[in-house]
């Protein structure tokens, strides 16, 4: 190939891949929405006496057998890692899978979705407080702007200067114990994702998460005969029942598989930074569905501070710490990340 025709080639290329913001974010809101969606699902199946533990295996080994099938039969270079990326991988399903996700159902198990969700959504903060205290690298003045509004958000949040009433005291150590999971899967994956794909990342994250659980929760103490119940789809529809497997293959399906992969698409059009502040629409669309659907509401001061706590995470995830700055959510927070 003529030197050229080479350089047309690569201007159709690019041409071909150039990036479009107005797809991008129409992708991460999509993707939010699904995740929002997702939290009130996982309700469902909570509420139907699938434990917060038994949720998490199901959705890690549905999403790892789903990306199996589809990695499998279209790039199955992508499954393959080397021994010595297993301990890194580890420690991101423990942490970005795993654990966050039996934490999350935990904590909105006990607490408003919308409540759930924002506390988990602290994590971007505590990287910042983790690059100062332990990495002893200097922080700018407005992360430490980003940290005041958030931690006074979250004290209106929780009503902390009228006692705290209506919280449960379990829940909000979940979410809070979710941020920190967050937090470190943000750092984690940084480094895993020098190395790896995304999607091979993604699928490994779930993969050794579903392994996990398989050793901690083994699957035959688990009585399959409750997928085959019903669950009341809570709220106005409380009288509505479907069947049990339904919400957890929405879950599976339409609460990871799908908002996952629409927000990895973005990463095309948006930049990390534009796309994780436009994702943290999600607490505010679980807690708008939340209130349409169950009846969960928040008060003007609640809201005043969820806002203040939105605020203050979409402020520092503007400041670029060295080492620290998170990638975006492509394994999201709310497993969410929900």
């Amino acid at each position: 190939m003529t030197a050229h025709a080479d350089a047309a080639a690569r201007t159709s290329t690019a041409a071909a891949h150039r990036a479009r913001p107005a797809l991008g974010y129409t992708q991460v809101l999509a993707g939010a929405a699904l995740f929002g969606l997702a939290a009130i699902v996982s309700k469902m199946s909570l509420t139907a006496g699938i434990a917060p533990a038994r949720l998490s295996a199901l959705r890690c080994t549905g999403a790892a057998l789903g990306l199996l099938l589809f990695l499998g039969l279209t790039q199955p270079s992508r499954l393959r890692i080397s021994r010595r990326d297993l301990p890194l991988l580890a420690v991101v399903a423990l942490t970005g899978a795993a654990l966050i996700q039996w934490l999350y159902f935990t904590a909105i198990d006990r607490l408003p979705v919308g409540i759930a969700l924002l506390l988990e959504f602290t994590g971007p903060l505590m990287i910042a407080v983790y690059a100062r205290v332990v990495q002893r690298q200097a922080v700018s003045r407005r992360v430490w702007l980003a940290l005041g509004l958030a931690l006074v958000g979250l004290a209106m949040v929780a009503q902390v200067f009228g006692g705290g009433a209506g919280l449960d005291p379990l829940g909000v150590a979940a979410g809070l114990a979710a941020a920190v999971c967050l937090a470190a899967f943000y750092l984690l994956s940084k480094r895993a994702l020098e190395r790896h794909h995304p999607f091979t990342l993604t699928f490994w994250m779930f993969a050794l998460a579903a392994l996990f659980w398989a050793v901690v929760e083994p699957w035959w103490t688990f009585d399959a005969s409750i997928l085959t119940d019903q669950a009341s789809m809570l709220g106005g529809l409380e009288h509505v029942t479907v069947p049990v497997w339904v919400p957890v293959l929405w879950l599976v399906v339409l609460g990871t598989l799908m908002p996952y992969a629409l927000e990895i698409a973005s990463l095309r059009h948006l930049t990390p930074t534009s796309t994780g502040i436009v994702g943290m629409s999600e607490p505010v669309i679980a807690a708008v569905i939340a209130w349409v659907w169950l009846g969960e509401s928040l008060d003007a001061a609640q809201v005043a501070g969820a806002l203040l706590v939105l605020a203050g995470v979409a402020l520092v995830q503007t400041v670029g710490q060295p080492g620290t700055d998170p990638p975006a959510p492509l394994v999201p927070a709310s497993f969410e990340p929900v």
